[in-house]
């Protein structure tokens, strides 16, 4: 039976509308009810994470912005520089000057609280501020014709000044205790516009909007990394990015990239914009110098421009944001090509967002770079640093120093230290070169007819070097090198004891010279018993004849026999050309006569506390280090007086305030007659001996100096205004082999005339003669006083009183008869010294550029016999020791002698 016709239609279409009708969830079906169980559960666990992740962090975020969030350092301060009526500048520079040393023009809407000045196109006005090294001793400058014309104190009636110093300018910061690194704190009111936009521009356009991370930037990131496969995007902002480096490893992974999204959000809520920028500016990587970290953009600004970085521009500011991505990568020193392309970058990047315009972004990239001198010695004085930073350790710890933002002002010239960094580059040059030369060696290799010459460079230390400048007067170290490169040793040869060799010699003859001064005579010991004494007995001078040969000394239970280089003896010289030529026997003879004990008397009073008396101490056998010879040749460049090196001059608080000044010790060692005395005998080494080379290299202003050998090389020398000492050896103390007028001399040469050409230093004056001391011209022939019959003079300095009495006109003539004559008995006359031309020693050709070493100190030496003429030699006059052939200042003019300045 067939069910109704209604009945089955209605139930048809009920089929079909159950079917057709789309599922609705309810909250009572059980798969939504699962559903949003699930959920719920996982999005507590998701916050009950988030919360735990975020508090923890939270934590660790206050504690390390609980105290500073930067470790401060102190800041070393160079010597003022002093700028003198007449002197060749302009208000431009000054203002640059003042500018870099942290003052503010009237123009900037603050005043800097060390201090501002107005500039106009003629004057410049310098008003100290609170915080000045000066405190409120301004001046009104002006110029004229290019050059400084006047100099009056500002507010004041006292009239005109001669000079001024200038602000002293910042030289570095100490580094941050272990990891070595230096920062400069920086405000981000102090940050130059043109270096935000340009950080904005490459690291993160949307810095100022988005909460910390950039959501649709960590996407792309994402996204390219999974197409490279790898971990390439970072996609961090600026604040991820100084979360990371304030809080977290430098790794890539997703831990870590989500831990780098909590602290950017904690820190967004913390801090403004300005001061999360500000904290990056100071905390971002920027490479290293030397053996340095540079931490922040203030102190990139120093390393790479030599710019207060308030001074940047627009290039300069591309270039530092450029860096951040990898900034030993693209270092403008190691890689200029990759820096200048990644700038050009940063510019199109700021012309995208607006920052600047096409034609600013065009100008810009045609800036070449124009960078600081790479020469960390130069600008940062490392080595020097080092030794402040040990002087303060007696009175300061470095918590100390460095937390409260102690200010040491040095004595540090930044110009001269940039002129010994330089000389010592340019002078080591030479020394590489002389050293591969002795090394280099040519060797047969095979046999018979395949035998072939090879080549071969032996292997050896490379020579280190040490330069101290002070000025002789008070004592100031202006500049100190303690090695060729800081970043590869820290080894500070600046205070490395070292055998002296011949720089010690001045100490012997300034004892025999001050003996005189006291009125005492000496006596030179015979050789054999009975015969003629070493030397003219009598008042010491610089003509004293001395003897030039063979000796030996018992000394104890010992025999001490010197000799001179090449066992090249010169018979009777003067004690002036003795020293001249830094001959070694004649030198032990006078230590001998004066007294040993009265040398190592004399050295220890200068300031050389290693000497002993014995006969060692005449050729310098003791240590010192290149500082303590510096003090002790004082005593000759500062009129008998020694002024001990100093470094620092002041400590201040981070206000200005004195904490401590300091100043030189002094002490009386010699009469001002004495020294000058020692001085003039030393301008014939220079002019004269074995340190012509300083004269071969083109320095030409009036110097005295002395050459050294011994298994290093040394060249202590000094001017009117500068005194300075050059080291030069190995570090394992093997035998450099090389003589002090050959590496140490031209190294002081090159630097004397960097510094002459600096308008603080040009003015190297003549040595002034003292009261107490006679300039005498005597004969070279006789050494007497010359008169108008004997034309061939030279003139000598003398204490009052011992200079010689008798002409060249009352000279004895040789009355031997022919069998005194044969056997060689009696003393004949002696012949005049070397010709000279304006002073100097006509040498042969070559003479400057040779290499002539001088006597070497007792450890090297090996006993030798001397050579005693035959009969036939005496009769006619031939051997060595002729008596024709030598003059009476010393020089040999036999064939076979050697004109040359030895060293």
């Amino acid at each position: 039976m067939r069910p109704p016709r209604g009945a089955s239609k209605s139930g048809s279409r009920g089929a079909k509308s159950r079917a057709s009708r789309p599922y609705h969830f309810s909250f009572g079906d059980p798969l939504v009810k699962l559903f949003v169980a699930a959920f719920l559960v996982a999005g507590i666990v998701f916050m009950g994470m988030f919360a735990y992740f975020y508090v923890k962090y939270q934590r660790v975020v206050e504690r390390r912005m609980a105290g500073p969030i930067f470790s401060t350092a102190a800041k070393i301060y160079a010597r003022p520089q002093v700028i003198s009526a007449g002197e060749k500048i302009d208000a431009a520079e000054v203002a640059a000057a003042l500018s870099h040393a942290g003052y503010t023009s009237q123009e900037k809407a603050t005043d800097s609280p060390v201090g501002h000045y107005v500039l106009t196109s003629h004057s410049i006005q310098i008003v100290p501020g609170p915080e000045s090294y000066h405190a409120s001793s301004g001046a009104v400058i002006s110029f004229q014709n290019g050059k400084l014309s006047e100099i009056s104190q500002r507010d004041s009636g006292n009239g005109n000044l001669d000079a001024y110093e200038l602000e002293p300018q910042m030289l570095t910061a100490l580094f941050e205790g272990e990891e070595r690194s230096k920062r400069e704190i920086v405000r981000f009111e102090d940050i130059p516009q043109p270096l935000v936009d340009a950080v904005l521009a490459i690291e993160d356009r949307r810095f100022f909007q988005h909460g910390g991370v950039n959501y649709f930037r960590l996407v792309e990131a994402a996204i390219i990394d999974v197409r490279e496969g790898r971990h390439g995007q970072g996609g961090s902002t600026l604040t991820m990015q100084l979360s990371r480096g304030f809080f977290l490893s430098p790794e890539k992974t997703v831990k870590r990239k989500l831990v780098e999204m909590l602290i950017a959000i904690e820190l967004e809520h913390r801090f403004s914009k300005q001061r999360i920028f500000e904290m990056y500016a100071n905390q971002v990587y920027m490479g290293q110098r030397g053996s340095f970290t540079i931490a922040g953009f203030a102190e990139a600004s120093h390393a790479y421009f030599n710019k207060d970085i308030k001074n940047l521009n627009l290039p300069e500011a591309a270039l530092l944001a450029g860096m951040i991505q990898r900034p030993n990568y693209l270092s403008p020193y190691k890689n200029p090509k990759r820096a200048l392309e990644r700038r050009n970058l940063v510019l199109d990047s700021m012309v995208e967002t607006g920052a600047i315009t096409r034609q600013q972004a065009d100008q810009a990239k045609a800036t070449p770079l124009k960078l600081a001198t790479p020469n960390v010695e130069a600008s940062d004085a490392p080595y020097f640093v080092d030794l402040v930073k040990d002087q303060l350790s007696s009175q300061y710890s470095e918590n100390d120093l460095n937390e409260h933002a102690l200010r040491v002002y040095t004595t540090i010239d930044p110009d001269l230290q940039r002129a010994a960094a330089e000389a010592v580059d340019e002078g080591m040059k030479l020394v590489d070169q002389l050293v591969e030369k002795r090394r280099t060696h040519k060797t047969k290799v095979g046999t018979g007819k395949e035998a072939t010459t090879e080549v071969k460079v032996d292997q050896g230390p490379m020579p280190q070097v040490a330069l101290v400048a002070l000025d002789p007067h008070t004592g100031e170290v202006l500049a100190l090198v303690g090695g060729r490169n800081y970043g590869m040793s820290q080894l500070n040869h600046a205070i490395a004891k070292r055998p002296t060799g011949s720089i010690f010699k001045p100490f012997v003859y300034a004892a025999a010279v001050n003996s005189a001064a006291n009125g005492a005579t000496l006596t030179f010991v015979s050789d054999t018993e009975g015969g003629a004494p070493s030397g003219s007995n009598g008042v010491f001078t610089p003509a004293t004849l001395v003897d030039d040969s063979p000796v030996s000394i018992a000394y104890g239970d010992q025999v001490y026999e010197p000799h001179n280089y090449h066992d090249t003896y010169n018979g009777e010289v003067t004690a002036r050309f003795a020293l001249a030529l830094s001959l070694n026997n004649a030198t032990v003879r006078v230590g001998q006569a004066v007294g040993f004990d009265k040398v190592a008397a004399l050295a220890k009073a200068a300031g050389i506390s290693s000497v002993r008396a014995t006969p060692a101490i005449a050729l310098g056998a003791y240590d010192a280090t290149p500082i303590e010879m510096a003090g002790a040749y004082t005593v000759f460049a500062n009129g008998g007086t020694r002024i001990s090196p100093w470094m620092v001059k002041s400590v201040r608080n981070s206000r200005g305030g004195v904490l401590n000044n300091y100043q030189a010790d002094s002490k009386e060692v010699l009469d001002p007659a004495v020294a000058y005395v020692l001085t003039t005998m030393m301008e014939a080494v220079v002019n004269n001996g074995t340190g012509y080379p300083v004269r071969a290299r083109g320095f030409t202003q009036p110097a005295a100096g002395k050459t050294g050998t011994s298994h290093d090389a040394w060249f202590a020398g000094y001017t009117s205004n500068l005194l300075c000492i050059v080291w030069v050896g190995n570090d394992d103390y093997t035998d450099l082999k090389l003589a002090g007028g050959a590496t140490a001399a031209p190294i002081w040469a090159e630097f004397m005339k960097r510094a002459a050409k600096l308008p603080q230093y040009s003015d190297m004056k003549n040595f002034s003669a003292p009261s107490g001391t006679v300039a005498v011209t005597l004969d070279k022939l006789t050494n007497r006083i010359a008169t108008p019959s004997c034309p061939q003079d030279y003139t000598v300095a003398f204490l009052a009183g011992t200079e010689p009495k008798e002409t060249c006109d009352e000279a004895f003539t040789d009355h031997r008869g022919i069998v005194t004559k044969i056997f060689g008995l009696g003393s004949p006359p002696v012949a005049p010294p070397p010709q000279t031309t304006n002073g100097v020693v006509a040498l042969p050709a070559n003479a400057a550029s040779a290499q002539v070493p001088e006597g070497q100190t007792a450890q090297n030496q090996q006993p030798t016999t001397k050579k005693k003429r035959g009969f036939f030699s005496r009769l006619f006059g031939k051997g060595d020791n002729n008596s024709d052939q030598q003059r009476s200042d010393g020089t040999n003019t036999s064939q076979n002698g050697n004109n040359s300045p030895r060293k």
